[in-house]
């Protein structure tokens, strides 16, 4: 799953590749936002972590990686 997190004040977004479920990010973000000082942690595909203080979140994009295609123009071979 692909997560991007937009943070304030920082003009480019940060895009995590995670193996994570959208619930386990939605319930990681409820959890960092509960918390007075609390921070979103999330695990990226490559064993590392990616941590960001939950008051300085602007907003996350969470999607699902689709099948790719392979070709010209999205042919038939998915």
């Amino acid at each position: 799953m692909q997560v991007r997190i937009g943070v304030q004040f920082v003009a480019k977004e940060l895009v995590v590749e995670t193996a994570q479920s959208a619930d386990e990010v939605q319930e990681a973000l409820a959890e960092a936002l509960a918390e007075p000082r609390g921070v979103l942690v999330l695990k990226d595909q490559r064993g590392g972590r990616v941590v960001v203080p939950a008051e300085r979140l602007g907003y996350l994009e969470l999607a699902e990686e689709a099948g790719r295609t392979v070709g010209f123009g999205g042919s038939q071979y998915a």
